[in-house]
């Protein structure tokens, strides 16, 4: 025992361990009542892995013997597993702050698009910046996210649209996966935007002829580790059968379908998700009542991302009556040159107070049902034995605090640990 513990995690006046039955996702009544220790401690082997959590006198009496690498005293903080960002868009170069001028002017994501701005701005930069300009910005933001308690992020390409630059973006992402603390789900998403000067209908092809055999060879030789497929279904960008043929061909070749749906108009990408045994679907502001239930019965997880709705001032994604019919509701910061938010904390605020969340709900869907939305749950989105140790020790003496004081994690935050290795230490923390 003494030859193989990381960390030991003492006396926490509250450890949340969202669940403790193994639970691979939480709906409904699950998501209102989470799995709960108070006067707690916890275990973490070298192998990065939880070994026990439990109640303090018992894990002192248990470790009494043993050694561990580092030992931090909890009494008075709050652990909680580590929050999980479902859905962001972290490469690229350029900022788009000018267009936000513009939409709080009144101009809407659509009329950018089609002007030549939103997505194919970032294209044009992104597309002519080099590999190692694109990683230091990647670094950065990651870094960031990290700081405000992310330790798992789902990261998208998409912002190349041609073969070259969707490779040299993926490249980017794996190379960070490699380099950088943080848990990353690789996400392929050439089918972001139609490229200038061709149709929907050319850029499918284009997609299903050379990018997906060329994605197939680097990832069959160990060049690039890719998770998920992603489309833009959406009026005016991928309709239906486009999107519907390249989510089926990158699900033939080992890629968990993912992908932006029913966001600016009801497309029923919703209950194209269910058809496909999608892992999840995206946005959802426009989802219908029969993709709900489709979504729902599928076990397709719903990832909402209410910072978006927020910016483009769109109506709220329906997150309670998608609860209510036991929809697995995961949340993502949809982090982008577009909607520029680093911080899952301020996202799950914002899932309460705008989509009418509990935040034991909100907790839930930033741990447990976003690492089941990326296929990570049996890993990662609780503190279960045998499951990553991705946590952090907040300075509070209630976990909510950090939802409750809306963009407090600066100071709430005192730790972030992955694989049970202090990744982040702020002693900059104040009284809660």
């Amino acid at each position: 025992m003494s030859n193989d513990l990381r960390l030991l995690v003492k006396n926490a006046k509250q450890i949340v361990l969202v669940c403790n039955n193994g639970e691979r996702y939480l709906t409904k009544d699950g998501m209102k009542k989470l799995a709960l220790m108070e006067n707690a401690s916890l275990v973490v082997g070298k192998d990065g892995l939880v070994k026990a959590v439990g109640p303090a006198g018992l894990i002192d009496s248990q470790y009494k013997e043993a050694s561990f690498e580092n030992v931090i005293d909890a009494s008075g903080m709050c652990v909680i597993p580590g929050l999980i960002d479902a859905h962001t868009h972290p490469v690229w170069a350029g900022d788009r702050v000018h267009e936000f001028a513009m939409k709080l002017a009144g101009a809407t994501y659509m009329e950018l698009h089609q002007a030549g701005g939103g997505i194919h701005y970032t294209v044009e930069h992104t597309s002519g910046a080099s590999p190692e300009q694109l990683l230091a910005g990647l670094r950065l933001r990651l870094l960031r996210m990290l700081r405000a308690g992310t330790t798992l992020a789902e990261c998208k390409s998409g912002y190349g649209l041609e073969l070259d630059a969707e490779v040299k973006m993926l490249s980017v992402i794996e190379q960070a996966r490699r380099e950088l603390p943080i848990g990353i789900s690789s996400t392929y998403c050439g089918a972001h935007a139609v490229p200038r000067g061709k149709t929907a209908s050319q850029a499918t092809d284009e997609i299903l002829k050379v990018h997906l055999p060329e994605l197939k060879d680097k990832m069959s030789k160990g060049e690039l580790s890719i998770d998920n497929i992603d489309v833009f279904c959406e009026k005016g960008v991928f309709d239906l059968n486009c999107t519907r043929a390249i989510l089926k061909a990158g699900q033939d070749i080992g890629l968990q379908i993912n992908f932006h749906g029913d966001e600016l108009h009801p497309t029923n990408s919703a209950e194209l998700g269910a058809e496909l045994s999608a892992l999840a679907v995206s946005h959802l502001e426009e989802v219908s009542d029969e993709g709900i239930a489709a979504m729902a019965k599928s076990k397709t997880s719903a990832v909402l991302l209410p910072t978006t709705a927020y910016i483009l001032r769109l109506k709220q994604p329906r997150a309670r009556d998608m609860l209510d019919a036991g929809v697995i509701v995961a949340l993502g910061s949809d982090f982008n040159p577009n909607a520029y938010c680093c911080s899952m904390p301020i996202v799950m605020h914002l899932g309460c107070v705008n989509m009418k969340m509990s935040m034991n709900e909100a907790l839930a869907a930033a741990t447990i049902n976003a690492a089941y939305a990326l296929g990570k749950s049996h890993l990662h989105g609780s503190l279960e034995v045998d499951k990553q140790g991705d946590l952090i020790i907040l300075n509070s003496a209630r976990w909510e605090h950090l939802i409750y004081q809306f963009g407090g994690h600066q100071e709430l935050i005192r730790y972030v640990i992955i694989k049970g290795m202090v990744v982040y230490d702020n002693d900059k923390t104040m009284d809660y």
